[in-house]
């Protein structure tokens, strides 16, 4: 098929950007690297009268550290993201995320942004955002704001963004001493989004006791989230073998699991706990325990 006819605008700035969001409103929609958005207008799942293209801003395009803090514009891409010396050494989580996203195609012309503000509940980038305690860069004619990533993804392709507002930014912690990331999933065999998708960072005190955990999940259920029941049970524990098993098996716990051509809810729920307990097992690793 072929979209339906939509009037095409390439603002030169964020602020004209924004302008443009703010007239159109539900008429309009947002292209960053277009691989979400533009086969869902072929197949008129979506048909916006106004299209505003934001890949000339290259104001969106940057990582650096910012604060103590690293931050990464919305419209860097994902092989951007993947080769970075900066996050390698600070923040390897997202370029060990990126290196999992689709092909060499799409790793080239995806962004980071685009991918969240999506919120496909099989992507990739919100497991790891969510596993890092991200904050995400709301902007609009009214200002900006940050949203803690464990508030942005709301549903399936619905996020906490407002009418009128631009994801710009995405902000993340360094890596701390004694801590390690790991992000594993098994590949949807044609499209290569997460059947299901587990990130994690775990980080250990002077002891070798499990401090801080966070883990992100995606793919298992209607949008990504954080295993809040496995976390628990890991916290504040000595992370054997045996811990990191019983933990991960609380991986879905309180969620409605999906079910689809490619796995059952049942079967999703068991990956779901099988990848939990690898991306423990090699952050665990990483951090230096046994």
């Amino acid at each position: 098929m072929i979209a339906q006819p939509f009037e095409y605008h390439v603002p030169k700035t964020l602020a004209e950007a924004s302008k443009l969001v703010a007239q159109f409103g539900a008429e309009g929609k947002i292209l960053a690297g277009g691989h979400s958005l533009v086969p869902m207008m072929k197949l008129r799942l979506a048909s916006p009268k106004h299209l505003i293209d934001l890949s000339k801003l290259a104001e969106l395009s940057y990582i650096r550290e910012d604060g103590g803090k690293i931050q990464i514009g919305a419209l860097t891409t994902h092989y951007k993201i993947e080769s970075s010396d900066l996050l390698k050494s600070k923040c390897p989580l997202l370029p060990e995320t990126a290196r999992e996203i689709g092909d060499v195609q799409v790793r080239n012309k995806g962004t980071m942004g685009g991918s969240l503000a999506h919120s496909d509940p099989a992507g990739d980038w919100p497991a790891a955002v969510l596993a890092l305690d991200a904050e995400i860069q709301a902007v609009s004619e009214k200002g900006e704001r940050w949203i803690p990533a464990n508030n942005f993804f709301v549903n399936m392709l619905e996020t906490a963004l407002a009418p009128g507002e631009i994801l710009a930014a995405i902000r993340v912690p360094s890596l701390p001493t004694r801590s390690g990331d790991a992000y594993v999933k098994l590949h949807q065999p044609a499209s290569g989004f997460a059947i299901v998708g587990v990130a994690v960072r775990l980080g250990l005190d002077e002891k070798g006791t499990v401090d801080q955990v966070s883990i992100g999940v995606t793919g298992a259920g209607p949008k990504a989230f954080r295993a809040t029941a496995a976390e628990s049970a890991l916290r504040g524990k000595s992370p054997s073998a045996k811990r990191l098993a019983e933990s991960s098996e609380h991986a879905v716990e309180g969620i409605e699991v999906n079910s689809d051509l490619y796995a059952s809810s049942t079967y999703r729920a068991r990956l779901a706990g099988v990848y939990t307990r690898r991306a423990l097992e090699k952050a665990l690793e990483r951090a230096g325990g046994k």
